[in-house]
C-alpha cells in the first residue's frame, strides 16, 4: 500500500515546518534509519521550503510519523494537528498535483518539479525506492509534463522571486539605486538574483559557503563574491538582503542586524529569508528599520495573480484524474504476478517431466510419431485436469462464476459449452 504523510504551506505555518525539514546532508541517514528495523518497504522524502512529505510502501502510516516526531526530537502530539495522511488512491493523485504544481504555494510553479527529482535520487542511491514507488514518480513527472505542455498552468506565472522585486520596489523608489545581497548560490538564489539584476541595482555581492561556487553567480551579473564568515562586516554596505541556504542554524542573528543597522544610520533594510529552516532570526523583523518577509509573506503576494490560472486548473485536474484510475489500474494488476508466475512455474514443470518422458520413450526406439500424439494428449490432460476437477466439484452459485471466469481466462464461445 502507498501512503503519502506531510506538512506543508496549507497545513502548517512556517515555525513548524522548519522544525521538520530535512537539510540535504541528513537526507541519505535520515532513509536509512527510517527503513531499518521498521516495516516500511520502500520510501522517499520530498523537503523544500514549502513542504516536508514522506512517500513510502508500508502497511501503516502511524510507525512512519512516529519515527519523523523521534527523528526531529518533537513530541508526536505537537505534529498531529498540522500532519496530513493520503493512502490509494489519494496518495497517488496528490504526488500528481505535487508534481503538476498545483499543489503549490505558486500554482504551476516549475521548481517543485526538480526538487522532487532530487528526493527521487536520493531515494535511489539509498537503495529505498523500490518498484511501486519508482513508478509512482516516473508516472507523476510524465503528468507534470503533459499538464504543462496541454494546459496554460504555467502562463504569466508570478514567482516567489518575482514576487521579492515586488515587496522591494514598495520600500525602495528604485532598485536600480540599491546594492543588493544575496546569502546562497543555490536554484532560489538563482531566480532571485536573474529578476533583481534585472532592475539594474548598483552592485551584486554574493555570500556563499564555497565561495568558488559564489563567484561563479556573482560574475554573471557583475558582481562580487564573500564569504559567509564575512557577512558581519559586509551587512550594513546593502540595502537588499535575499537569503535561502540549508543551514540547520540562523545565520543572521539580532545582534548583527542592530549593529547594521546602527552603521547605516538607520537607512532602511529589506530582506528575504526564504529558507526553511529559516536563515534570518525572526525577531530581526521587529527592527523598526528593518523590513523582513518569510516565504509565507510572500504567499500573499503571489496569491493575487491564482484567479487567472483558475480554468487551467480545472483542465489538469482532469487530466490528473484520468491519469490516477490508469495508474491504480497498474497497481491491481500487480496483484495478479504472483498468480501468474505460479501458474507459469507449474505449466513448466509440467512441460519438462513431460518431455523427460517423451525423450526415454525416444531413446528406447519407440515411433517418434507415437511419442508426439502421446506427449500431447499427456500435456492437455496435465494442463485441464486441475481446472476440470475444480469445475466438476464447484456447486451453485460458486460453479456459476468458475463457468464465466473459465470462458473468460481461455477465451471460450458460446457454442463451446
Amino acid at each position: 500500500m502507498i501512503f503519502t504523510l506531510g506538512l506543508n504551506h496549507h497545513s502548517a505555518p512556517l515555525a513548524i515546518r522548519e522544525r521538520v525539514a530535512f537539510g540535504a546532508d541528513k537526507l541519505q541517514h535520515a532513509l536509512a534509519d527510517l527503513t531499518r528495523n521498521r516495516p516500511v518497504k520502500e520510501v522517499a522524502i520530498l523537503s523544500t521550503c514549502n513542504r516536508t512529505e514522506i512517500y513510502c510502501a508500508a502497511e501503516s502510516p502511524e510507525v512512519v510519523i512516529d519515527w519523523l516526531a523521534q527523528f526531529h526530537q518533537v513530541e508526536r502530539n505537537e505534529l498531529a494537528p498540522y500532519l496530513y495522511t493520503h493512502d490509494q488512491p489519494d496518495a497517488v493523485r496528490h504526488a500528481f498535483r505535487v508534481a503538476s504544481g498545483l499543489d503549490s504555494m505558486v500554482i504551476g510553479e516549475p521548481q517543485i518539479l526538480g526538487q522532487m527529482k532530487d528526493a527521487v535520487r536520493a531515494a535511489e542511491e539509498s537503495g529505498t525506492l523500490g518498484t511501486q514507488l519508482h513508478k509512482l514518480f516516473q508516472r507523476s513527472f510524465s503528468v507534470a509534463k503533459e499538464v504543462r505542455t496541454t494546459t496554460a498552468i504555467g502562463a504569466n506565472i508570478v514567482s516567489m522571486a518575482a514576487a521579492g522585486v515586488h515587496l522591494a520596489e514598495r520600500i525602495f523608489p528604485s532598485i536600480a539605486g540599491q546594492n543588493v545581497l544575496f546569502i546562497g548560490a543555490g536554484e532560489m538564489i538563482e531566480l532571485c538574483a536573474a529578476h533583481f539584476c534585472a532592475q539594474k541595482p548598483k552592485q551584486v555581492t554574493i555570500a556563499n559557503r564555497t565561495v568558488e561556487r559564489g563567484r561563479a553567480l556573482a560574475e554573471q551579473y557583475g558582481g562580487s563574491a564573500i564569504r559567509l564568515d564575512e557577512l558581519a562586516e559586509h551587512l550594513p554596505r546593502h540595502d537588499i538582503v535575499v537569503s535561502c541556504t540549508a543551514s540547520p542554524l540562523p545565520i543572521i542573528g539580532l545582534g548583527m542586524v542592530e549593529r547594521a543597522i546602527k552603521a547605516r544610520r538607520h537607512r532602511p533594510m529589506f530582506m528575504v529569508d526564504l529558507a526553511v529552516p529559516r536563515d534570518i532570526e525572526p525577531e530581526v523583523g521587529e527592527l523598526d528599520d528593518v523590513f523582513l518577509y518569510t516565504v509565507d509573506d510572500l504567499a500573499q503576494v503571489v496569491a493575487s495573480g491564482l484567479e487567472s490560472r483558475q480554468a487551467a486548473v480545472v483542465e489538469a485536474e482532469g487530466i490528473i484524474g484520468e491519469r490516477v484510475r490508469e495508474f491504480l489500474g497498474w497497481l491491481q494488476s500487480r496483484e495478479t504476478v504472483p498468480v501468474i508466475r505460479g501458474l507459469r512455474d507449474a505449466a513448466e514443470r509440467m512441460r519438462r517431466h513431460e518431455m523427460e518422458h517423451a525423450l526415454k520413450l525416444l531413446a528406447k526406439g519407440e515411433n517418434p510419431e507415437k511419442v508426439l500424439e502421446q506427449l500431447s494428449q499427456r500435456l492437455t490432460n496435465k494442463f485441464l485436469h486441475a481446472p476440470t476437477q475444480t469445475l466438476n466439484l464447484a456447486e451453485g452459485e460458486d460453479r456459476s462464476q468458475l463457468q464465466t471466469a473459465a470462458s473468460r481466462l481461455f477465451h471460450l464461445h458460446p457454442d463451446a459449452h
